[in-house]
């Protein structure tokens, strides 16, 4: 099965991290909740470890468990307009690409046309 996602799941700094976001975009602990539990059951999510730290992303640290999971799960990219990951599109490592939400929703409408 091809994974659309893959997220560091069993390691809680993810699901920390991207919880409050999901409350303050829609404004409720419901719907905050309710994705989570919609992640962490899903049969295309992976879950995965990173097992070393690349220390990519000067500017916030924070950052970086982003690009570690995403390395250790051999993305093809990040989709993110934070940024901050500014240090990972200029470094030559690693391999995955960086785009922001309106690539990526371009990028997505174009394969489901085709």
């Amino acid at each position: 099965m091809e994974h659309l996602m893959t997220i560091n799941w069993n390691n809680s700094e993810v699901s920390i991290f991207v919880r409050p976001i999901v409350f303050r975009d829609h404004g409720t602990s419901v719907a905050a909740d309710l994705f989570m539990k919609v992640i962490a059951r899903s049969r295309n999510v992976e879950r995965k470890d990173p097992y070393f730290h690349l220390l990519l992303v000067k500017q916030d640290f924070d950052d970086n468990k982003f690009v570690d999971c995403a390395f250790v799960c051999q993305a093809d990219f990040i989709v993110t307009d934070d940024g901050h990951f500014q240090d990972v599109i200029d470094s030559k490592f690693p391999t995955f690409r960086v785009m922001g939400l309106d690539e990526f929703a371009e990028r997505m409408t174009d394969a489901s046309i085709t």
